[in-house]
């Protein structure tokens, strides 16, 4: 019995759930929104066996969620395009918004007390541009490398306390990380208002802001 056209086309978006169940997957997809990267690179982020990780890798590529090139004899990937991020953003959007675990998890993140509300992308941009906000990046050193929102400082979440001497108390702080998956800048948050300090997350991370258009700067991008 033949298959009918819309029961083949289901199967192709079924093709693209099955590729999103796995938690090693969306992890490879959020170290993937920071930049292209190389599988070791990858396995080593994810906390992936080469082999494990290549072989996920393998079934993002062919839902289309990923692409690679060869750049000698390494395999390097990258997001097929921004409707991967956009994708990405939507599963947790739909899952923050429908399983009361997550709104636990991210609870608990903020040591139960109510999150304050994220800071938008756009009232960041207006914020940098009057010079009224210390931006903090808290992805690890060479994801802030690779890129990071002009005028942030790098930290991270073990290195928070050794900055603090550095932060005027009446400080508007934002932190950010890697996107709707990342909760350092959750974590970061909470940990400086124990400390008494204005901070919010932003809506988002750095692959939203890149996204939208916004300048990202590189260790090899000149600040004039």
């Amino acid at each position: 019995m033949s298959t009918s056209p819309k029961t083949a086309l289901l199967e192709e978006y079924a093709l693209v759930a099955r590729a999103l169940s796995a938690p090693a997957r969306l992890s490879l997809l959020e170290q993937l929104a920071q930049g292209e990267r190389g599988v070791e690179a990858l396995a080593d982020k994810t906390g992936l066996t080469v082999a494990n990780c290549s072989q996920h890798l393998q079934q993002l590529r062919r839902a289309a969620l990923v692409t690679s090139r060869r750049e000698g004899k390494a395999v390097i990937y990258r997001l097929s395009d921004a409707k991967t991020l956009h994708l990405m953003q939507l599963l947790q959007m739909v899952a923050a918004r429908n399983l009361a675990q997550v709104d636990r998890l991210l609870s608990g993140l903020a040591g139960g007390e109510d999150a304050p509300e994220p800071v938008s992308r756009a009232d960041l941009a207006a914020r940098l541009a009057e010079g009224s906000v210390t931006v903090l990046d808290v992805r690890p050193a060479d994801e802030y490398a690779a890129g990071h929102i002009p005028g942030a400082l790098s930290t991270s979440l073990e290195e928070l306390d050794h900055i603090l001497p550095a932060i005027a108390p009446d400080a508007q702080i934002v932190a950010y990380c890697r996107g709707p998956y990342c909760i350092y800048a959750h974590q970061a948050v909470t940990a400086l208002r124990k400390h008494g300090l204005n901070a919010r997350r932003l809506d988002g991370g750095l692959p939203e802001w890149r996204e939208d258009g916004r300048p990202v700067l590189t260790e090899a991008t000149p600040t004039e």
